[in-house]
């Protein structure tokens, strides 16, 4: 299993814009082969902060999940709402 944690400081002004295109793609994500979860937090100290938590299987399916037509129109619309780039890591377990 692969952990994604995708961080984005998003501008005041654009937190509901941010999270009307966040929608769809939680939601058809989900749908995805090899999803385990996903999902959009926001930060408790601080609702700029939207933060994408992710499992899934294997490498290959974050791969397809990327190339996914959702991801691919729905992600590029996120830049100009952020303060910065996104901070986007990827884990797998060690300890079990």
């Amino acid at each position: 299993m692969i952990k994604i944690i995708a961080k984005n400081i998003v501008k005041e002004d654009q937190i509901s814009e941010f999270r009307s295109l966040a929608k769809p793609l939680v939601q058809e994500s989900q749908k995805e082969e090899g999803c385990i979860s996903y999902d959009l937090y926001e930060e408790v100290s601080n609702p700029c902060v939207l933060t994408f938590i992710e499992e899934w299987k294997n490498e290959q399916s974050i791969e397809l999940h990327r190339a996914s037509n959702h991801f691919k129109t729905i992600c590029p619309q996120f830049e100009h709402l952020l303060e910065q780039p996104a901070e986007v890591n990827l884990y797998k377990v060690i300890t079990q």
